[in-house]
């Protein structure tokens, strides 16, 4: 599926069965050459994100998440899963991805478009 938005074209990949994200844990996958973090908080809602921190460049999916917000593993950063600002530090904002889930269960992220 795509849809132009502006001059850029948005995709949505279809990453598969949210049952491969256990609750309360995030997973990378690699998409179109950009490595995305995909979250399952207990709210029951799916957030994307970069893949890595961009302070020291932590797998973001390792670390832990609460309350909306990221915890990189490496340096205990704290980023909001919604809008990527960053909590607390000065880093810089983690890029974000439109994220959902299909009626088949299966975990959407939406690319471009931006």
């Amino acid at each position: 599926m795509s849809a132009v938005v502006g001059h850029a074209t948005a995709r949505t990949v279809n990453l598969g069965p949210l049952d491969r994200i256990p609750v309360g844990e995030g997973r990378t996958f690699a998409v179109e050459g950009l490595e995305l973090a995909v979250f399952r908080p207990r709210s029951g809602e799916v957030f994307a994100t970069q893949g890595s921190c961009p302070h020291a460049g932590g797998p973001l999916a390792d670390g832990f998440i609460g309350n909306g917000k990221v915890v990189c593993p490496f340096h205990a950063y704290r980023f909001d899963l919604a809008t990527g600002c960053a909590d607390g530090n000065a880093c810089a904002p983690l890029a974000t991805y439109p994220a959902g889930v299909t009626r088949d269960g299966d975990v959407i992220v939406t690319l471009g478009g931006r």
